[in-house]
Protein backbone atom coordinates (compact mmCIF):
# COMPACT_ATOMS: atom_id res chain seq x y z
CA UNK A 1 0.00 0.00 0.00
CA UNK A 2 1.27 3.07 -1.01
CA UNK A 3 1.83 5.69 1.58
CA UNK A 4 -0.02 9.19 0.77
CA UNK A 5 1.51 11.94 1.01
CA UNK A 6 1.09 14.81 3.63
CA UNK A 7 2.34 17.49 1.50
CA UNK A 8 -0.13 20.27 -0.25
CA UNK A 9 0.25 19.58 -3.90
CA UNK A 10 2.61 22.47 -5.22
CA UNK A 11 0.67 25.38 -6.94
CA UNK A 12 2.26 28.67 -9.23
CA UNK A 13 3.13 31.20 -7.14
CA UNK A 14 0.95 34.37 -7.35
CA UNK A 15 1.72 36.89 -9.50
CA UNK A 16 2.03 39.49 -6.14
CA UNK A 17 5.09 37.32 -5.18
CA UNK A 18 6.74 36.70 -8.94
CA UNK A 19 6.24 40.43 -8.69
CA UNK A 20 8.39 40.76 -5.18
CA UNK A 21 10.94 38.14 -6.29
CA UNK A 22 11.99 39.77 -9.39
CA UNK A 23 11.77 43.59 -7.96
CA UNK A 24 14.19 42.15 -5.18
CA UNK A 25 16.48 40.65 -7.89
CA UNK A 26 16.64 43.69 -9.74
CA UNK A 27 17.66 45.66 -5.98
CA UNK A 28 19.75 43.32 -5.25
CA UNK A 29 21.98 43.49 -8.48
CA UNK A 30 22.22 47.41 -8.21
CA UNK A 31 22.59 47.16 -4.74
CA UNK A 32 25.62 44.62 -5.51
CA UNK A 33 26.80 45.71 -7.80
CA UNK A 34 26.88 49.41 -6.23
CA UNK A 35 28.48 48.65 -2.05
CA UNK A 36 29.11 45.12 -3.08
CA UNK A 37 28.27 41.71 -1.70
CA UNK A 38 28.13 42.41 2.15
CA UNK A 39 25.08 44.78 1.53
CA UNK A 40 22.22 44.82 4.17
CA UNK A 41 19.26 42.61 3.08
CA UNK A 42 16.97 44.66 5.33
CA UNK A 43 17.74 47.38 3.06
CA UNK A 44 17.50 45.55 -0.37
CA UNK A 45 14.14 45.03 1.21
CA UNK A 46 13.22 48.65 1.61
CA UNK A 47 14.11 49.40 -1.51
CA UNK A 48 12.37 46.71 -3.24
CA UNK A 49 9.30 47.96 -0.78
CA UNK A 50 8.78 44.72 0.58
CA UNK A 51 9.51 43.08 4.41
CA UNK A 52 12.32 41.76 5.10
CA UNK A 53 10.35 38.39 5.79
CA UNK A 54 9.07 38.43 2.03
CA UNK A 55 12.76 38.89 1.09
CA UNK A 56 13.87 36.07 3.05
CA UNK A 57 10.95 33.93 2.04
CA UNK A 58 12.08 33.97 -1.31
CA UNK A 59 16.27 34.11 -0.37
CA UNK A 60 16.53 32.70 3.09
CA UNK A 61 20.50 33.24 2.92
CA UNK A 62 22.76 36.32 1.35
CA UNK A 63 24.05 33.37 -0.33
CA UNK A 64 20.56 32.60 -1.98
CA UNK A 65 20.27 35.68 -2.99
CA UNK A 66 23.77 36.28 -4.63
CA UNK A 67 23.03 32.84 -6.63
CA UNK A 68 19.68 34.01 -7.66
CA UNK A 69 21.06 37.60 -9.34
CA UNK A 70 23.31 35.36 -10.77
CA UNK A 71 21.84 32.62 -12.52
CA UNK A 72 18.84 35.64 -13.32
CA UNK A 73 21.75 38.21 -15.03
CA UNK A 74 22.73 34.84 -16.91
CA UNK A 75 19.11 33.55 -17.60
CA UNK A 76 18.59 37.68 -18.88
CA UNK A 77 21.63 37.01 -21.53
CA UNK A 78 20.04 33.89 -23.19
CA UNK A 79 16.52 35.00 -23.50
CA UNK A 80 18.37 37.95 -25.37
CA UNK A 81 20.10 36.49 -27.49
CA UNK A 82 16.65 34.51 -29.18
CA UNK A 83 14.68 38.14 -28.55
CA UNK A 84 17.60 39.89 -30.56
CA UNK A 85 18.19 37.19 -33.15
CA UNK A 86 14.28 37.10 -33.36
CA UNK A 87 13.62 41.62 -33.74
CA UNK A 88 17.19 42.11 -35.38
CA UNK A 89 19.65 42.25 -38.38
CA UNK A 90 22.03 39.57 -37.31
CA UNK A 91 24.73 42.47 -36.76
CA UNK A 92 22.61 44.74 -34.97
CA UNK A 93 21.45 42.15 -32.59
CA UNK A 94 25.19 41.01 -31.62
CA UNK A 95 25.68 44.39 -31.50
CA UNK A 96 23.28 44.88 -28.58
CA UNK A 97 23.82 41.77 -27.23
CA UNK A 98 27.49 42.31 -26.60
CA UNK A 99 26.60 45.92 -24.97
CA UNK A 100 24.62 43.66 -22.65
CA UNK A 101 27.64 41.35 -21.37
CA UNK A 102 29.22 44.38 -20.60
CA UNK A 103 26.44 45.51 -18.04
CA UNK A 104 26.68 41.73 -17.37
CA UNK A 105 29.87 41.56 -16.32
CA UNK A 106 30.01 44.91 -14.17
CA UNK A 107 27.61 42.47 -12.09
CA UNK A 108 29.71 39.59 -12.24
CA UNK A 109 32.74 41.40 -10.91
CA UNK A 110 31.20 42.10 -7.28
CA UNK A 111 28.93 38.96 -7.63
CA UNK A 112 31.99 36.12 -8.84
CA UNK A 113 34.38 36.68 -5.38
CA UNK A 114 31.60 36.26 -3.22
CA UNK A 115 30.25 33.49 -5.27
CA UNK A 116 33.89 31.42 -4.78
CA UNK A 117 33.20 31.19 -0.91
CA UNK A 118 29.84 29.19 -0.94
CA UNK A 119 30.56 26.10 0.16
CA UNK A 120 31.05 23.61 -2.42
CA UNK A 121 32.12 26.53 -4.23
CA UNK A 122 30.54 27.90 -7.58
CA UNK A 123 31.96 25.62 -10.54
CA UNK A 124 28.63 24.28 -11.01
CA UNK A 125 26.95 27.59 -11.19
CA UNK A 126 29.72 29.27 -13.61
CA UNK A 127 30.13 26.12 -15.40
CA UNK A 128 26.16 25.82 -16.50
CA UNK A 129 26.01 29.68 -17.08
CA UNK A 130 29.41 29.74 -19.04
CA UNK A 131 27.47 26.96 -21.57
CA UNK A 132 24.54 29.58 -22.03
CA UNK A 133 26.72 32.65 -22.69
CA UNK A 134 29.02 31.16 -25.04
CA UNK A 135 25.49 29.11 -26.89
CA UNK A 136 24.08 32.63 -27.11
CA UNK A 137 27.06 34.31 -28.54
CA UNK A 138 27.82 31.21 -31.29
CA UNK A 139 24.05 31.75 -31.93
CA UNK A 140 24.28 35.34 -32.95
CA UNK A 141 27.90 35.03 -34.97
CA UNK A 142 26.71 32.20 -37.02
CA UNK A 143 23.71 33.85 -38.08
CA UNK A 144 25.99 37.30 -38.52
CA UNK A 145 28.30 35.18 -40.46
CA UNK A 146 25.57 33.53 -42.34
CA UNK A 147 23.95 36.50 -43.15
CA UNK A 148 27.76 37.60 -44.68
CA UNK A 149 28.11 40.61 -42.70
CA UNK A 150 30.52 38.98 -40.17
CA UNK A 151 34.17 37.55 -41.63
CA UNK A 152 33.53 33.50 -41.26
CA UNK A 153 36.97 33.25 -39.70
CA UNK A 154 35.62 34.73 -36.67
CA UNK A 155 35.48 33.37 -33.12
CA UNK A 156 32.98 33.43 -30.76
CA UNK A 157 34.72 33.22 -27.75
CA UNK A 158 37.58 35.90 -29.13
CA UNK A 159 34.61 38.21 -29.00
CA UNK A 160 33.87 37.37 -25.33
CA UNK A 161 37.97 37.42 -24.51
CA UNK A 162 38.46 40.65 -25.39
CA UNK A 163 35.12 42.05 -23.32
CA UNK A 164 36.33 40.21 -20.11
CA UNK A 165 39.76 41.10 -20.71
CA UNK A 166 39.07 45.23 -20.32
CA UNK A 167 36.86 44.28 -17.42
CA UNK A 168 39.60 42.42 -15.69
CA UNK A 169 42.24 45.28 -17.03
CA UNK A 170 40.18 48.13 -15.90
CA UNK A 171 40.58 49.27 -12.33
CA UNK A 172 38.75 53.07 -13.36
CA UNK A 173 35.02 53.71 -12.73
CA UNK A 174 34.81 54.21 -16.50
CA UNK A 175 35.83 50.17 -17.73
CA UNK A 176 32.37 50.09 -19.07
CA UNK A 177 32.41 52.99 -21.46
CA UNK A 178 35.57 51.87 -22.63
CA UNK A 179 34.33 48.15 -22.96
CA UNK A 180 31.26 49.71 -25.03
CA UNK A 181 33.31 51.02 -27.06
CA UNK A 182 35.41 48.20 -27.66
CA UNK A 183 32.50 46.69 -28.63
CA UNK A 184 32.17 49.02 -31.76
CA UNK A 185 35.76 48.21 -32.58
CA UNK A 186 34.87 44.35 -32.11
CA UNK A 187 32.05 45.02 -34.36
CA UNK A 188 34.00 47.20 -37.45
CA UNK A 189 36.94 44.28 -36.91
CA UNK A 190 34.63 41.31 -37.46
CA UNK A 191 33.29 43.22 -40.94
CA UNK A 192 34.66 41.13 -44.08
CA UNK A 193 37.36 42.41 -45.58
CA UNK A 194 35.81 44.78 -48.65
Amino acid sequence: MKKKSTRPPSRKPRADALRNRERILEIAKEAFTRSGANISLDDVAKQAGVGAGTLYRHFPTRDALLEAVYRTEVAKLAEAERKFAETMPPVEALRAWMLLFVDYIAAKQIIAPALNTLVGGPSKLFESSGAQIKGAIHALVSRAIKSGEIRPDLDPLDLLRALVGVSNVASGPDWAQSARRLVQILILGSRPAS
